[in-house]
């Protein structure tokens, strides 16, 4: 997994070749296909490897309330968490790439998907707890969910693909002021 990340990082999704991985671990592309179907059953294991360590990543104090629940989920899809192996926005890159071109890919579409749905139904569940613990008006839990979602989706992307360095501590700001705040009891 580290070698397919390193070798995105530097050759890119579409030029990248089996060969590239493998010369990242010096390894033959026969050695690599004995136990992948080729290119895109590697990085499909890549990004199911990636999103694994995500979502297994977030750490929350037990007896939190949802508020501080759904700021530390906010939190770790924009500005973390850190692994030794891979560097939060060098990872975001290879993650963003990837789902650039999922477009033509089923089996990537459906496990970013996946990943967004689990991230999305994440944040539902903690306002959804909000709400029957009074902490939260009554709201539509999906319907906020889903816009926090595309709020952190949307802050990723401006980082990496317009260059604006603050996004990603802007958009948590902004969740917070003008959608949190909403939702308030």
């Amino acid at each position: 997994m580290k070698a397919t990340f390193r070798a995105v990082s530097e050759h890119g999704y579409t030029d990248l070749r089996v060969r590239d991985i493998g010369a990242e671990m010096e390894l033959s592309r026969q050695v690599i296909h004995y136990h992948f179907d080729g290119k895109y059953d590697l990085l499909s294991s890549f990004l199911e490897y990636v999103i694994e360590q995500y979502e297994g990543s977030v750490a929350i104090d037990p007896g939190s309330d949802p508020r501080a629940e759904l700021n530390a989920r906010i939190d770790q899809c924009l500005l973390g968490p850190e692994f030794a192996e891979f560097i939060h926005w060098e990872r975001m890159k290879v993650y963003c790439e990837l789902f650039a071109y999922a477009q033509h890919d089923e089996e990537h579409r459906e496990i970013f998907n996946d990943h967004y749905e689990y991230i999305r139904e994440s944040i539902v569940a903690i306002i959804e707890a909000g709400v029957e613990d009074g902490v939260f008006r009554d709201v539509d839990a999906i319907l906020m969910g889903q816009l926090i979602t595309d709020v952190i989706h949307a802050a990723r992307e401006r980082r990496l693909a317009l260059g604006h360095e603050s996004a990603p501590e802007e958009a948590p700001r902004a969740i917070d002021e003008y959608v949190l705040d909403s939702l308030l009891a």
